[in-house]
């Protein structure tokens, strides 16, 4: 059996405060032959913001308490750290836009941003704060090291926050 198909409809739609995407294949003469509804992952909502966190401490806390990190944020020139920093929000970025805004960005940008500016952000808060709890970032004494330290951390904490943003529900 040969389909003749005209042309596809996209829609966004709610379900239950959610947003899907509704794909409507049409015939020739415009009547639907199939639906598709598939869930988008572009709100940036609370149980988001609890995945960025969970994800963030999976990664935080090993790296946290490595003396790898502490000596790297002695040793490592701002620069470098800076760089590193920057290739975390490219990876972020890239991860995100391609498992939720690909072909979506013109209508989500300023979601897509807040998600980006929220993983990061929130994976530098999380590592920083499990750094001055094992003492090991001297905020007040040599606030430099501390947020190299924290940078530095943030990297993979980063990275893991995106990981179960993304995969979650």
């Amino acid at each position: 059996m040969k389909l003749n198909i005209q042309g596809v409809n996209r829609k966004f739609h709610r379900v239950n405060g959610r947003l899907y995407e509704l794909f409507e294949i049409l015939d020739e003469q415009g009547k639907i032959l199939r639906t598709i509804d598939i869930p988008l992952k572009v709100e940036f909502r609370i149980n988001d913001l609890l995945e960025i966190i969970v994800g963030a401490s999976i990664l935080a806390v090993p790296t946290a308490f490595t003396e790898e990190v502490w000596t790297m944020g002695d040793a490592l020139p701002w620069l470098n750290t800076l760089i590193l920093s920057g290739i975390s929000i490219v990876f972020i970025a890239c991860f995100v836009y391609y498992s939720s805004y690909k072909m979506k960005l013109k209508l989500f940008r300023k979601e897509y941003a807040i998600r980006i500016f929220s993983t990061f952000v929130l994976s530098v808060v999380i590592i920083g704060t499990l750094l001055t709890v094992v003492d090991k970032c001297p905020w007040i004494t040599d606030f430099s090291l501390a947020f190299k330290r924290t940078l530095i951390g943030a990297f993979p904490a980063s990275l893991s926050a995106t990981l179960t943003d993304q995969f979650g529900e």
